[in-house]
């Protein structure tokens, strides 16, 4: 096998299976839609947890240290404990603590330009797909400014809305949209106001209100080490915060101005704990605001046309925050991923059957996790339903790198 494989996307999922496959030598070209890396600002956090070990196992020495800088708090990435807490918005009392774990809670953006530093050659921006043709020996990857790449096959890592999905799966490619409501801004906070949150956990938490079901989200995007403040006047936090609610009534439905959101955001919290309602309540007026569609796909049966087309990341499953397992997921799609087509370029296993084999265990593992990501989305706005079994809590992935 000698023609590329063709990645569409250059988001986490799309830019790790590139490292992986650089790693083995294997020939690959990215084509991402955006004009360059920041075009959409994706400055909000994510947490690696059980994906770790096989991360370590797909970037360079090199890379793997860029993780760990790109950490919203190394300082306390360096002696993170990795409780995940969930409390009653009314009290502050913790519902669960799950037990500690491995994490890096990383900036995504940050995280992005720290997997393209090794593969940035081959990423190809400004490039939408259009359509995709077979080619006999390969696959044709068409583009909307009329150019063309031919490839050994065509990975469609380019989110939740992926148009890749919509030619392997025409008939069922389309979200589902849940019944749940989710908004969120970010401001700076003083060493003084961020304590009180930090106290209940230094990286990130989160709680619904028992009576309301409203449920808030805090997550740090920047400590003083991190901006540059550290040690000076003007030394700052800067969180993201995000509320959300079910769908009760029409008027639970979100307004298209980014004022709304947030005073919205700011009449939900008048309920919570007062530390907590004076933090949304601190988000400077005229903050962008932005609401974020809860969607998933379950992993449905594809049409990978004899192993030339497949998916990874959101455009295989996409799935809610709840759990916070989407990027984890991603991840170690690339990774298995990157391991069958090692067979196909090294040993000379065929294409459709590596392709197949891959997707088998991606749709095994998924397509649970969807519908558990889903019903934890569902079960965190219900106080009732927040108990030993709930979604929520049911243990994470994995299986052992």
């Amino acid at each position: 096998m000698t023609k590329p494989v063709l990645i569409i996307g250059a988001g986490v999922v799309g830019l790790s299976l590139a490292n992986s496959l650089n790693k083995a030598g294997i020939p690959f070209e990215i084509y991402e839609r955006d004009e360059h890396i920041s075009s959409r600002g994706q400055g909000w956090a994510i947490t690696l947890h059980w994906v770790l070990p096989f991360l370590r196992k797909m970037v360079s020495p090199e890379t793997l240290k860029g993780i760990d800088s790109v950490q919203v708090d190394p300082e306390t990435g360096r002696a993170d404990t990795g409780n995940f807490v969930f409390i009653n918005l009314e009290t502050l009392e913790p519902k669960f603590r799950i037990p500690p774990n491995e994490r890096r809670r990383v900036n995504r953006e940050k995280l992005r330009h720290v997997l393209l530093r090794e593969v940035v050659d081959r990423v190809h921006w400004n490039k939408r797909l259009d359509s995709i043709e077979d080619s006999g020996d390969g696959v044709v990857a068409v583009f909307t400014d009329g150019t063309r790449a031919e490839g050994a096959t065509i990975v469609g890592a380019e989110g939740n809305n992926s148009r890749t999905r919509r030619f392997v799966a025409p008939d069922t490619y389309r979200n589902n949209r849940l019944p749940v409501r989710f908004v969120g801004s970010a401001a700076d906070f003083t060493p003084a106001k961020v304590k009180p949150l930090r106290d209940i956990d230094p990286l990130l938490f989160q709680g619904c209100h028992p009576v309301s079901g409203n449920f808030l989200w805090v997550s740090l995007l920047e400590s003083p080490e991190v901006n540059n403040t550290k040690g000076t006047d003007r030394e700052r936090y800067r969180l993201q915060i995000n509320v959300s609610w079910p769908v009760r009534t029409p008027d639970d439905e979100v307004k298209p101005s980014s004022e709304w959101r947030l005073a919205e955001m700011k009449r939900r919290a008048e309920e919570f704990h007062p530390i907590l309602r004076d933090a949304v309540h601190a988000i400077p007026d005229g903050s962008d605001t932005l609401e974020i569609v809860l969607q998933d796909w379950p992993c449905l049966d594809w049409d990978n046309h004899g192993g030339k087309v497949t998916l990874a990341g959101d455009a295989a499953h996409a799935m809610t925050m709840y759990r916070g397992e989407a990027a984890n997921h991603g991840i170690l799609d690339a990774y298995m991923l990157g391991e069958a087509l090692k067979e196909v370029y090294k040993s000379g296993k065929g294409l459709k059957e590596a392709i197949e084999d891959y997707e088998t265990e991606m749709r095994e593992r998924t397509s649970a996790a969807v519908l558990l990501s889903r019903q934890a989305c569902l079960d965190a706005h219900d106080w009732s339903c927040l108990n030993e079994n709930s979604a929520v809590l049911k243990r994470r992935a994995m299986i052992s790198p």
